[in-house]
């Protein structure tokens, strides 16, 4: 996976804009660093030349023919990543962690067809969407934060632990959770990038620190032990008989003495 923490002093910007602090008694926190995380990058792009799907099937290697869908996926391993052919010779490529590195596969997945016999042209390549996530170092009220921006945030807890947020200028969306972790939907990292510098400020607003109390476990009553009373007159009656038939003549005398019940 790739991280960007690095470019264009990102990071820096937010740790000296904003520092994360904790309690009011608590010492003031070190700047924090945000890493975005590259998780996947999607692209697409053309041979310009008929596929015949069977044909890769039975030739290439590490290769499975989905008739169903009228495809073959081709994976490598270096970079790890999977291509979705078509006979059309449109292909996608799938598993990048960088811009870079799904170039180099997508070269790697035409050159492997060009060993195969297909005269393949790489044309038309571009990147369709890159998958990011980054973890801000606090919690976030997400019911106050989509009440407070209903616009382009949007909060449906039966169907998203997250809530939607949209932003059209740079374009992505994203997706805010509770405990901090926000994953981005963009067309480039780039955009990944300006959504995270775009959304941190107004994320801050509404931080959380479960340390204070305010988290919802917390504030959950703990149900007392219930104390069990044990009934032990069964048991002392039943001592008391041993006691009498385990005494002498004399002393059941003495206890059966004011009624005489014992004749």
């Amino acid at each position: 996976m790739a991280t960007m923490h690095e470019e264009n002093g990102f990071c820096d910007k937010l740790s000296n804009d904003y520092n994360v602090k904790g309690n009011a008694n608590e010492a003031q926190e070190e700047p924090t660093q945000l890493d975005i995380v590259i998780n996947n990058v999607v692209c697409s792009f053309s041979v310009r030349c008929h596929l015949n799907l069977r044909e890769i099937a039975l030739q290439a290697n590490n290769v499975e023919f989905k008739r169903e869908n009228g495809m073959v996926t081709m994976k490598i391993r270096k970079p790890y990543t999977t291509a979705s052919m078509w006979s059309s010779g449109k292909i996608t490529c799938t598993g990048a962690t960088s811009e870079d590195l799904a170039k180099v596969a997508a070269r790697r997945f035409a050159r492997t067809l060009q060993k195969l016999g297909f005269k393949v042209r790489f044309s038309n390549y571009r990147v369709v969407n890159v998958l990011g996530t980054c973890a801000m170092p606090f919690a976030i009220r997400i019911i106050q934060f989509s009440n407070d921006h209903r616009a382009n945030a949007s909060y449906e807890p039966e169907l998203h632990p997250g809530v939607t947020y949209k932003l059209k200028d740079p374009k992505a969306t994203l997706k805010i959770f509770s405990t901090g972790s926000i994953t981005v939907t963009a067309p480039s990292v780039l955009n990944v990038q300006l959504a995270i510098e775009h959304i941190f400020p107004i994320v801050y607003e509404y931080r959380r620190n479960v340390k204070d109390g305010d988290d919802d476990k917390s504030k959950t009553k703990r149900r007392k032990p219930v104390q069990r009373h044990h009934n032990n007159s069964n048991h002392t009656l039943q001592q008391e008989n041993n006691d009498i038939f385990n005494s002498s003549d004399d002393e059941r005398d003495n206890l059966f003495d004011s009624d005489r019940s014992w004749d």
